[in-house]
Order: structure tokens, then C-alpha cells, then sequence
């Protein structure tokens, strides 16, 4: 993937083709993001455009056998991580990002932009927590301690690091903080402040912003049909719950919580979590008359007014940080129906 491919953050692409140029290539980088912001699209053209051999006119080449390996993401040098656990797709006892390589592939260069939910289903698990365990870490050094097939930069871009539990880290350390000459590791977080201290201290940190309204319409054009479909059963499920609550009808808000609870598995819960997060941040900029930056199409514009005047003024504030709570809940695998009935009360008792 090339920097001129990439849809939005174009002053983050811009610093990391300086790092490049300057040969100031810092040997670890976290980018955090809002989720499906472009941080992996941005962490395969940087490690690309260190290795092409005919960059021009600040990016890469896209046509050196380098940058052809990297657009089909078979480069032997690069190497990616991202959480996995057991499941149909693969017969390995101790899964590791190797064993579903072929689904991670076909998912990233279909759209770079996916979202954890995606990557579940891409390799089959979408009713088990991705996990980053110890196995992964032997394997990632066993890569690194072989030279380079070519004589260009080793790469390790490493797709949510919050899923790495201590003893990973704890193996990773020493070939983060020292790694082999010409080796860089490219960390990608939607949640910066669970990765473990003894791994983001080594890195530096750079935010990937969220899209305008146009990139994210224009990246929202690349996904797959099924994405728009569960925005659109995220939305009526969200708007009969909020309807419910103003209502002061429990009993139809706690049958909104079962129907958010029943979602067909944890990452799909996960993600009518981070939607409703953002519904009712709409609505507290609506409250505040900050509307002209709230984003909301104009068939949703009643809705959410209508919201804005009928909730609390201290509900939203409330309800995002009960929601927070529950998809933390969810990755300890709480059971969901206690937990969407316990949230639904919450946020009955504070509209």
C-alpha cells in the first residue's frame, strides 16, 4: 500500500515519510486510533516505503519487487500479529497469527480499514475473545533472530496489543526495547491506556485522528455490504431502547438489552456498545449546541433532537461511562444478559 492510497491523516503519512527520509526510524511505534481509522493502512505503507527500492516523490514505488511482496502482503520480511484463539479454521492446539494468516490477508486487502469485529469473523471465532498468548511470542522471535531475506528492514506490525497478556509481554520485552539492527516494531491500539506500561513506554506515540465526514463516507463506500447492514439493526435497536427510556417503559427497555445480549456473539456485543457510545455522544453535542460538528444524517436529525431535549442533562455522561464498563466486562467473558440488564436499569434510573 502506497501513502497516496490512503484515505485521510495525511500529516501523520507526512511525519512518517520525514522519519524515513531523516533515517530517524524509531525502532518501536504505537499509533492509536478510533477503530477503522486507517492506523494498519498507514503501518504497511510506512514499513513499504522503507523498503522500496524506487521511492519517488515522497511514497513509494508500488512497482520494485519489494512493493509488489507488500501489496499482496507476502513480503518474508514483514511479519503481522493480531489476536487469535481456537477455532474451525485452523486444527493448531496453540493458534497463533500464523495459523490464520491466509483469512488476516484476504480481510486486510479487502479493506484495511476493518474492525475487530471483522477480524473475528474473517477467521471464525467471533464467539471467543482474541487472545495474544505466550506462543506468539516465541514465534515472533524465532522470525527476528533470522537474518533478512532482503537487505532492507524487518517489520513486526502488531494489531492490538491491549490482547497481550503479561507473560507475552514480558517475552517481547528485551527484542522490543533492543531490537536487531534494522528492525521495527509497529504497534496498532484502539485502546492505548490497557496496553501494558512495560510496552508503550518503549514506543513513541503518535495519534491517528478520526475521519472527516467525507473520508469516512469515502471509506465507508470500500466495506462489505454486511458493515452497512449492522449499522442498520445497531440503529433501530438503539432507537427503540432510547424510545423506551424516555418512555419510562422498563419492561421494553430490558426487551432491548435481551436483543443486545442475543447478538450472535461477544465482538458483535462489543460493537453495538462502541455504536450506542456514539450515538449518545451525538446527543450530547446536541444538548451543548455543538450540532453542526454531531454528525447526524439527515433522516436521524428528529430522532436525535427529540433525544437531546427529553434526556437528563447529566445522562449521557452516565450512560458512556456504564457502557465502558460493559464491554470490559464483556472481554472477561461476564455473561452478557446480566450485564445489558444491569446497564438498561442504569440508564433508566439516570435518564
Amino acid at each position: 500500500m502506497k501513502f497516496a492510497d490512503i484515505t485521510g491523516n495525511g500529516k501523520v503519512a507526512s511525519a512518517l515519510m520525514s522519519m524515513a527520509d531523516s533515517g530517524r526510524v524509531a525502532h518501536a511505534m504505537l499509533l492509536y486510533e478510533n477503530e477503522g481509522c486507517g492506523a494498519l493502512a498507514l503501518a504497511m505503507a510506512y514499513v513499504q516505503y522503507l523498503n522500496c527500492t524506487g521511492a519517488k516523490d515522497g511514497d513509494s514505488c508500488g512497482e520494485c519487487p519489494s512493493c509488489r511482496q507488500m501489496s499482496k502482503m507476502i513480503h518474508p520480511d514483514v511479519h503481522f500479529v493480531f489476536p487469535v484463539n481456537k477455532g474451525p479454521k485452523t486444527s493448531d492446539e496453540k493458534p497463533t497469527s500464523e495459523s490464520y494468516l491466509k483469512y488476516w490477508r484476504e480481510l486486510a486487502l479487502a479493506d484495511p480499514y476493518f474492525t475487530e469485529a471483522d477480524l473475528q469473523k474473517a477467521i471464525g471465532i467471533e464467539s471467543k475473545n482474541g487472545l495474544i498468548a505466550v506462543a506468539e511470542a516465541k514465534s515472533i522471535i524465532s522470525k527476528l533472530s533470522l537474518s533478512s531475506v532482503s537487505d532492507g528492514y524487518k517489520a513486526v506490525i502488531f494489531y492490538l496489543p491491549e490482547k497481550m497478556n503479561q507473560e507475552t509481554a514480558n517475552r517481547l520485552l528485551k527484542m522490543v526495547e533492543e531490537p536487531p539492527e534494522k528492525t521495527v516494531f509497529m504497534f496498532i491500539t484502539h485502546a492505548p491506556e490497557k496496553v501494558l506500561q512495560t510496552i508503550f513506554s518503549r514506543c513513541l506515540s503518535i495519534r491517528v485522528l478520526p475521519l472527516s465526514k467525507d473520508e469516512a463516507q469515502k471509506v465507508k463506500a470500500l466495506r462489505p455490504e454486511a458493515s452497512e447492514e449492522d449499522s442498520d439493526g445497531f440503529m433501530e435497536l438503539f432507537s427503540d431502547m432510547m424510545n423506551a427510556l424516555v418512555g419510562r417503559n422498563l419492561m421494553a427497555a430490558l426487551e432491548c438489552g435481551e436483543s443486545a445480549a442475543a447478538l450472535e456473539s461477544r465482538e458483535k456485543q462489543k460493537a453495538f456498545c462502541t455504536f450506542a457510545s456514539e450515538c449518545i455522544r451525538k446527543i450530547f453535542l446536541i444538548q451543548h449546541g455543538m450540532a453542526c460538528i454531531a454528525d447526524v444524517p439527515d433522516e436521524e436529525q428528529e430522532f436525535y433532537q427529540d433525544m437531546a431535549i427529553r434526556c437528563g442533562r447529566t445522562f449521557c455522561s452516565k450512560a458512556i461511562g456504564n457502557i465502558e464498563k460493559v464491554v470490559s466486562m464483556i472481554d472477561r467473558n461476564v455473561n452478557s444478559k446480566i450485564l445489558f440488564c444491569d446497564i438498561v436499569n442504569r440508564m433508566f434510573l439516570s435518564i
